[in-house]
C-alpha cells in the first residue's frame, strides 16, 4: 500500500491515475473466433471450449435435469438469501418503471414515449475464480421486468462439465430462459453472431476478463449493444476521524479479494487513521482464504491525506465505481458528488450489501466511466420509442411552422408532405 499524506496536486493526479496491468494484444485471437463461430457454428465453440477451458462437451446447454439436482441439493439457507436478495432487487428495479405521459406540445399536436423491452439479451456471467451467482440476480431481474422475450446466460463450467449449483438456482429463479456452458472469448461470439442452436441477442451484458472484455467490444462492432466499457473493480473510501479503521479495513479488503487487478483507495482528513487502517489491513488480510489475489491488489492501493475541502473534487476526479462515505459531513458530500457508479453512505453501509442484497445493481461503470455512464438499470434493458399523434386542427397550428423551416432548409419534399395535407382540410372544408 502506498501512503500519501497531503500530496501536491501533480502527485495526487498521478496517484489517481489507473494502474495500467500488462494487456496483451487480443485483436487476431477474436477475430478468429468471431469468424470461426460464424462460418461453424456450434462445432466451432465445442472445439473452443476443449481448446481454452480444458474440458469436452457434447452439448453446451444445461439440461432440466441438472437445474433440478442443483436446486434440490443447495443449502436451504443459501436459496432463502437469494431468494431475499432476489425481491429486494426486484422491489428497486420495478420502481425503475417509467408510465406512459402524453404531452400536448400544442393543441392537438400529441406526443409521448414508451418503454419496451429488447427482445433477446445475453448475459455473461464468470466463473472463474468465484461463482458470480449474484451477477445473474442482478441482470436477470431487470430484464424480465423490462419485458425482454428471450435471455440467454452463458457462463463456464468445470473440469467435470458441471456448473456451480447457485448460479442455476439463481438462474431458474428470476426467469432465464436458456443456459449454456460457455466462457471465454466463445461464449461471447456465440451470443454476438449466432450458430444454428444460439440465438444471436441484441445485447451483451456482464463483467469478465480482459478477453470478455475484448470480445465484447469487438461484438460491438459488428451491430451487437454492450452493457458499457468494463475494466477492474474498484473502490473508494472516504472517511474522517469519526470513522471506524476496522470497517474501513474490512471495506478496502472486500473489493481487493475480487482480483489480482482491483483497485482501491482510501481517502481521509485524519493522518491517524492512515495508520490505524493500514494496521488493520494487515491483521485482517492474514485471515483471508483469497489472501493471495486481496495481496497483489494492495500493491496498488493508494491511503492518501488530503484537506477537507479537496475531498469533493478528488472523488469526482477519480470518478469511482463504488464510494464508500464515512464522515460526519456526509448529507454535505453526497450533494456534490457527481461522478461515482453508487454510493454508500455511513459507516453501517458496507459496499457488500450493494454487491448482494440491498436492492441497487452492482453492475457499474469502472475505468473512470462514471463520469459520463450510469450503472446497470432497468432503462439499460429497454429501447424508447417516441410517439406523436396530431389532429387536423393541429395540423393547421404546427404545419405552416414546419413548412417554413423545411423550406429554409431547402427541403422541399419535407415541406410538400405537410402542404399536400393542409390543401386537402382546406379543400374540405375542415
Amino acid at each position: 500500500m502506498i501512503v500519501l499524506n497531503n500530496p501536491k496536486e501533480n502527485v495526487l493526479l498521478t496517484a489517481l491515475e489507473r494502474p495500467q496491468l500488462e494487456q496483451r494484444d487480443l485483436s487476431e485471437l477474436i477475430k478468429e473466433v468471431f469468424d470461426s463461430v460464424r462460418s461453424e457454428g456450434d462445432a466451432a465453440l465445442l472445439r473452443y471450449a476443449e481448446k481454452f477451458d480444458g474440458f469436452t462437451l457434447t452439448d453446451f446447454f444445461v439440461k432440466e435435469s441438472e437445474i433440478f439436482d442443483a436446486v434440490n441439493g443447495l443449502d436451504k439457507e443459501l436459496k432463502a438469501a437469494i431468494a431475499q436478495a432476489a425481491r429486494n432487487i426486484e422491489e428497486f428495479h420495478t420502481r425503475q418503471k417509467e408510465p406512459i405521459q402524453k404531452v400536448e406540445t400544442m393543441p392537438g399536436v400529441t406526443c409521448w414515449r414508451r418503454s419496451v423491452g429488447i427482445d433477446k439479451v445475453g448475459l455473461y456471467i464468470p466463473g472463474g475464480t468465484a461463482p458470480l451467482f449474484s451477477t445473474v440476480l442482478m441482470l436477470a431481474i431487470p430484464a424480465k421486468i423490462a419485458g425482454c422475450k428471450e435471455i440467454i446466460l452463458s457462463t463456464p463450467c468445470n473440469s467435470e462439465g458441471t456448473i456451480h449449483p447457485a448460479i442455476l438456482f439463481a438462474a431458474q429463479l428470476v426467469g432465464v430462459t436458456k443456459i449454456m456452458k460457455l466462457g471465454g472469448v466463445q461464449a461471447i461470439a456465440a451470443l454476438a453472431v449466432g450458430t444454428e442452436t444460439v440465438d444471436k441477442v441484441y445485447k451483451i451484458f456482464g463483467p469478465g476478463n480482459q478477453y470478455v472484455t475484448a470480445a465484447k467490444q469487438y461484438a460491438q462492432t459488428l451491430g451487437t449493444a454492450i452493457d458499457m466499457p468494463a475494466g477492474p473493480s474498484e473502490l473508494m473510501v472516504v472517511a474522517d476521524e469519526s470513522a471506524n479503521a476496522q470497517f474501513i479495513a474490512a471495506d478496502l479488503l472486500s473489493q481487493a479479494e475480487h482480483g489480482n487487478d482491483s483497485q482501491v483507495i482510501f481517502l481521509t482528513t485524519s493522518d491517524a487513521l492512515i495508520l490505524e487502517v493500514k494496521k488493520e489491513v494487515h491483521q485482517q488480510l492474514e485471515l483471508l482464504p483469497r489472501k493471495a489475489y486481496a495481496s497483489k491488489s494492495l500493491e496498488f492501493a493508494k491511503l492518501i491525506q488530503v484537506r477537507q475541502e479537496q475531498l469533493v473534487g478528488v472523488i469526482n476526479e477519480y470518478g469511482p465505481e463504488h464510494l464508500i462515505l464515512s464522515t460526519q459531513y456526509d448529507d454535505q458530500l453526497v450533494e456534490s458528488i457527481t461522478n461515482a457508479g453508487s454510493v454508500f453512505i455511513g459507516k453501517y453501509t458496507p459496499e457488500s450489501l450493494g454487491d448482494y442484497a440491498s436492492g441497487t445493481n452492482h453492475t457499474l461503470p469502472t475505468n473512470g466511466f462514471a463520469k459520463m455512464y450510469s450503472g446497470v438499470s432497468l432503462d439499460s434493458f429497454v429501447k424508447k420509442i417516441t410517439y406523436q399523434e396530431v389532429t387536423p386542427a393541429g395540423l393547421r397550428l404546427i404545419g405552416p411552422i414546419v413548412e417554413k423551416m423545411a423550406a429554409a432548409e431547402e427541403l422541399t419534399a419535407h415541406k410538400n408532405a405537410v402542404s399536400i395535407r393542409l390543401k386537402e382540410l382546406r379543400e374540405n372544408g375542415i
